[in-house]
């Protein structure tokens, strides 16, 4: 089947390209009367506007507000759940590769639940921070199709330059608003991003009337569901609300852990023996001998005497922080799954979202320790951020991980960002002169 996004139509902006991007550096700079302004279509001068109330800067990544955790338990009792077939039936009918875009579904506060389409856009957005779990609003990240369709409550397109984030500039995107078919309560949004063929009116045309599908499949399912025998209701039983815990490793010798659960959020700093036996309990979730704990934290499995003592210590400053995280023994395991950011990071990679990914890389899991179990995490990481930012990324985000303590000497890293610059980038003599220091010392 042919993909509607392979034709493309020229589409003709009500201004260029050049006359926005002056008006948005002046609207950036304070002059908000500038008669330029008067050349950009009202919709996206009033979302600008709104944008500068909210953001800091023109160059905002989104936040991650959903983990890979909290996003699939979120999708699971999402209404949109039962959709998403029909989303990519109707938006890439011609298979995902073959269709030039990527298509977004998101919540109501504008959180990416689903994104799909083609690998290399996906590729290419998710540098930017257009991923499952992100956080596209307007006040998160200005103006853009789905932030600006909710806070519109109407299908918008937004063609490159009139985006508020700079960052998110070299693409066009079409979106439109879900509502509940019977109360019409905004329930979510759907979005499709691209070049320009993905802000056309055939692209228009095809969103609202995806957004009207899902809502007539919705109410579909909801008087079929009505219309079946309803089931004698169970005893409702007595929720427990489980504890959520975050363990910071990156660029920190002394662990931080972090817990949330019944309304109630602590921090607490921990050893760096503590932030060592945590790791390696958070990274075997199955549980480990005391023999294995000991060869991951203290190099050798005759350790137990002294693993036990540490075990203790940390058993008490467990107990007066999270008691939930005590770890049982025999095997040594956590009975609440403790994430850490170091596994986060990894999760932005294979979401594709480089420059997120990056910004979440405070510096090694924690750098000073010489525990076995460690550096060898601490290496996983490090290569597996090396090697997918090598493989995928921008040279933007390139040069930034070069100005890092773990790409400090990396040769190859530093001649792959030079033959990616432009000619006549001014940053070219600082690489060239980097690498041949290196080489020198080398």
């Amino acid at each position: 089947m042919t993909s509607p996004w392979s034709s493309r139509r020229e589409v003709s902006p009500e201004t260029s390209r050049l006359l926005i991007e002056r008006a948005h550096e002046e609207l950036l700079a304070g002059n908000a009367a500038d008669r330029r302004l008067a050349d950009v279509r009202q919709l996206v001068r009033d979302s600008w506007r709104r944008s500068l109330e909210s953001l800091a800067g023109a160059e905002s990544l989104p936040p991650l507000d959903l983990d890979a955790d909290s996003l699939a338990e979120y999708r699971r009792s999402h209404p949109l759940v039962g959709v998403i077939d029909m989303v990519r039936g109707l938006l890439l009918p011609g298979g995902p590769d073959e269709s030039g875009v990527i298509v977004a579904v998101g919540d109501e506060a504008g959180r990416l639940l689903w994104v799909d389409g083609d690998r290399r856009v996906r590729a290419l957005t998710g540098d930017m921070g257009f991923v499952e779990g992100a956080n596209w609003s307007e006040a998160a990240v200005g103006t853009s199709a789905p932030g600006t369709a909710i806070a519109l409550d109407r299908s918008v397109q937004i063609r490159e330059a009139e985006h508020f984030n700079r960052l998110v500039q070299p693409w066009s995107c079409t979106a439109a608003p879900v509502h509940d078919p019977e109360t019409r309560r905004l329930i979510g949004v759907i979005d499709v991003t691209g070049g320009v063929e993905a802000a056309s009116p055939q692209a228009q045309l095809l969103v609202d009337a995806t957004a009207r599908a899902i809502e007539g499949e919705l109410l579909v399912a909801r008087l079929r569901a009505r219309a079946e025998p309803v089931a004698p209701p169970r005893r409702a039983s007595r929720r427990v609300e489980a504890t959520r815990a975050t363990l910071r490793v990156l660029g920190r010798d002394r662990g931080q852990l972090e817990v949330a659960g019944s309304g109630v959020e602590t921090v607490s700093e921990l050893a760096p023996r503590h932030a060592e036996l945590l790791l390696m309990l958070a990274l075997h979730r199955q549980g480990l001998s005391a023999e294995r704990l000991g060869e991951l934290v203290y190099g050798e499995p005759d350790a137990s005497v002294t693993l036990r003592a540490e075990m203790v210590r940390l058993r008490k400053v467990l107990e007066r922080t999270a008691p939930a995280l005590v770890p049982s023994s025999r095997p040594y395991r956590l009975g609440v799954e403790v994430e850490t950011d170091a596994q986060q990071l990894l999760s932005l990679l294979d979401r594709g979202a480089h420059r997120v990914a990056l910004a979440a890389y405070r510096g090694d899991v924690l750098p000073d320790s010489v525990a076995p179990g460690v550096e060898e995490f601490r290496e996983t990481v490090r290569s597996a951020l090396r090697e997918a930012l090598m493989a995928e990324a921008s040279v933007d985000v390139l040069l930034a991980f070069a100005e890092t303590d773990a790409a400090a000497d990396d040769l190859e890293l530093l001649r792959l960002c030079l033959s990616l610059l432009p000619a006549r980038s001014p940053r070219r003599a600082g690489l060239v002169a980097r690498i041949e220091r290196l080489e020198t010392d080398a």
